[in-house]
């Protein structure tokens, strides 16, 4: 920690930090990991326009943008970002219309729909837009075990059959075009394969359910593509995440890969046993009490990660070995004591930590303080430095 501690001396903690030698050796990963697959980026996983137009210059095969909002959506238009697939369905028809004015310059953006209703709204604004929106169909790849749901539960098109008619009441909307499909493998890439919460017979069992729905999605995802194939004229298959990459270059039907987290490398993907990633961004808190020789006090810290709650929603410790939470208190507030393990901590001293997932750390601070090559290299704004905040 001593170059951390030289090069940001002068910053008034706490602070959030992103390290770009660990970045580029993320990025480096990434590209092979895809292959010759297009990537796109998670726009939730990094937060601050300057970072996605980094990250984009340095990708091989660079698809465009996944983003998680219509507002975002605007927003990041108004930056002079393009190609952008929105990955949830959005119902906000004044951000909806404004899209569609984008998509009339000239612009791509495309809406990621799984119901008809969402499609509706979406074929009434382009109608008096006067303009053909582009819309991209979630599939649902999770594997129903029937003793355990594995994936997750949001897009209701699961089925071959459901997806069939979806695509019969979609010929009513002409002003619609499909020009894509998602078949985001969550239970692949977004469940850890040997996090805390995993080990022993859990752990097993986990590893084991991946690998078996790994079938599942690949068989399910080829038909219902080739289904899609034969009645409109698709341009892209989107699949992955950051946890699984490696699976998704293998497939042949998917043309692109998502990926945001393996960026940054939160703590989150400590757990993949598939992802050799450097930690590259974080945050740092200032000592300011010492209740005990082995218990400091941090100023701040209870940047707490979103997901079904448990411990490795927490922050962790960038020197891992060094320190510990109290059970009882945790990460708090505005004051967090930490059990320190070895060394001596006094105060005045930093305690550097990483959030357990990506792009949240940046809705807590208005900029990441970058370093390379052991220099300081100035603050790049986030999204709430930038003052927007979109969920």
């Amino acid at each position: 920690m001593d170059i951390y501690n030289e090069v940001f001396s002068s910053i008034e903690r706490p602070f959030a930090w992103v390290d770009f030698n660990a970045l580029k050796k993320n990025i480096d990963f990434v590209n092979q990991a895809c292959g010759n697959k297009r990537v796109r980026i998670a726009t939730k996983s990094v937060r601050s326009v300057s970072m996605l137009q980094y990250i984009a210059k340095e990708l091989h095969h660079f698809a465009g943008y996944m983003t998680f909002t219509a507002s975002e959506s605007n927003y990041l238009l108004e930056q002079g970002l393009d190609q952008l697939l929105i990955g949830y369905p959005v119902y906000e028809e004044l951000s909806i219309a404004k899209l569609a004015e984008w998509v009339k310059k000239g612009k791509s953006v495309t809406f990621m729909i799984d119901s008809i209703e969402q499609a509706e709204l979406l074929n009434d604004i382009a109608k008096q837009e006067q303009v053909k929106l582009t819309i991209c169909i979630d599939l649902n790849v999770s594997t129903d075990y029937r003793f355990l749901y594995f994936g997750t539960k949001r897009s209701p098109i699961s089925t071959f059959e459901k997806l069939s008619t979806l695509l019969t009441k979609l010929e009513a909307c002409s002003h619609l075009v499909i020009e894509g499909v998602m078949g985001y493998d969550a239970q692949i890439a977004g469940v850890a394969d040997v996090s805390k919460q995993l080990l022993g017979a859990k752990g097993a069992l986990i590893r084991t359910l991946k690998k078996q729905s790994l079938k599942k999605i690949t068989s399910f995802r080829q038909f219902a593509v080739a289904h899609v194939k034969s009645l409109h004229d698709l341009k892209f298959v989107n699949a992955g995440g950051s946890g699984s990459m490696e699976l998704s270059s293998l497939q042949r039907d998917v043309t692109e890969i998502t990926v945001g987290s393996a960026f940054y490398a939160p703590a989150l993907f400590d757990g993949y046993d598939s992802l050799q990633l450097q930690p590259a961004a974080g945050f740092a808190l200032r000592v300011t009490r010492k209740f005990a020789p082995t218990i400091a006090v941090c100023h701040g810290g209870g940047y707490i990660a979103s997901g079904a709650v448990g411990l490795d929603r927490l922050p962790t410790f960038l020197e891992k070995n060094r320190f510990a939470f109290l059970p009882l208190e945790g990460a708090g507030e505005v004051q967090t004591p930490i059990e320190v393990k070895s060394g001596q901590v006094e105060i005045g001293d930093t305690i550097y930590m990483r959030h357990a997932k990506a792009g949240e750390l940046c809705e807590r601070f208005l900029v990441l303080h970058a370093i390379k090559d052991g220099q300081y290299i100035g603050p790049i704004r986030t999204y709430r430095g930038d003052g927007q905040c979109f969920l």
